[in-house]
């Protein structure tokens, strides 16, 4: 674990939070808000990779959807349903009929990682996206359009880290044409929502 991975744990749990579960964080609340605006009426959201169930809850609260959380971690699946979200334990997609959601969003893992890191709790998985930061963007991307409803719309978030502009490329060619909803500027990097709709 990195001392920046280490410091986030100590600070979930001084703050009384499972310190094995990504917490809300900016890539968050830029998911959150660009759902929100952008949405239109939809009936049923997924929110893959919920972590806390913030983003869900937040999308719930501000829509009139049903929204559904998913994450591999049971202890994120638990806080989740803590917070009032229908969560379900799924690796990605796996579980998940066709044609089930209206909307489907992903803040995924996505700091590179070294491949010789040692993936030994949930928060490496919850940050780690492997050598090159599109390691569940890849899976993801071929199978989520599966999952899409007639007119549904995928938000993923982006970071400059996993590059922008081969997320992009792997996004057409998994046929979905992609808009740039959001972007935002930190020090290390710049996080987009990219919107992907069926072609």
């Amino acid at each position: 674990m990195t001392d920046s991975q280490d410091s986030r744990s100590q600070l979930a749990e001084r703050r009384g939070l499972d310190p094995e579960v990504y917490q809300p964080a900016e890539d968050s609340g830029l998911l959150a808000e660009a759902a929100v605006d952008s949405l239109s009426e939809p009936e049923v959201v997924l929110e893959v990779g919920t972590g806390s169930g913030w983003v869900a809850e937040q999308v719930a609260t501000e829509t009139s959807a049903r929204v559904i959380g998913s994450d591999l971690n049971p202890h994120a699946c638990r806080q989740a349903r803590n917070r009032g979200v229908e969560a379900v334990r799924a690796d990605l997609l796996a579980p998940f009929a066709a044609d089930a959601f209206d909307a489907v969003l992903f803040n995924p893992p996505y700091l590179p990682t070294d491949p010789d890191n040692e993936w030994d709790d949930w928060m490496e998985h919850a940050l780690s996206g492997g050598e090159d930061g599109r390691r569940l963007i890849v899976p993801f991307l071929k199978d989520v359009g599966r999952v899409l409803a007639p007119g549904g719309e995928v938000y993923l978030l982006v970071s400059s880290l996993t590059g922008y502009d081969i997320v992009v490329e792997l996004a057409e060619d998994a046929g979905f044409s992609v808009d740039e909803v959001v972007q935002e500027s930190y020090p290390f990097e710049v996080l987009s929502i990219l919107r992907l709709q069926p072609v």
